[in-house]
């Protein structure tokens, strides 16, 4: 228990850290991909779906999981709490207590923090890849 008390935070925050890192990455990326793609390359539709939709599994799966990593971060939090209450028995302040499980409560929100954003970029690069992909069955029927 010691090991999750000293370490949890570290774990928590430096995998949602490198999750955040990568949504941004490939984020940023797929812009620039879709500033750049020229559609007239493309032969057929599903080539073009492969190019266009490249990463956006990554994005949309940090926006799915980053919450569960927070709410896990929470879960033992609360664990370490209920512990150190255990071990302190009844000399333990309503205030410390609180201390404890606010502190759990902060993975979630930082879990929070990540997914969200994530879910907007992943949600709005889907719907370029829907604008790219018509714009590209526009220009093979005309």
């Amino acid at each position: 228990m010691d090991f999750l008390k000293e370490y949890l935070d570290i774990l928590v925050f430096g995998i949602l850290g490198v999750m955040s890192f990568l949504m941004i990455a490939y984020v940023m990326e797929r812009m620039v991909f879709f500033s750049r793609v020229r559609l007239e390359e493309y032969g057929d539709v599903h080539t073009l779906r492969v190019a266009l939709d490249n990463h956006l599994t990554i994005i949309g799966s940090i926006a799915a999981n980053a919450p569960y990593i927070g709410l896990l971060g929470t879960v033992f939090g609360i664990l370490i709490t209920f512990h150190d209450l255990s071990q302190e028995g009844s000399g333990l302040s309503a205030s410390v207590i609180m201390l404890g499980l606010a502190m759990a409560l902060k993975a979630t929100a930082a879990g929070l923090v990540v997914a969200v954003p994530a879910t907007l970029a992943y949600n709005g690069l889907l719907r370029k890849v829907d604008v790219l992909v018509a714009r590209w069955r526009g220009a093979q029927g005309a």
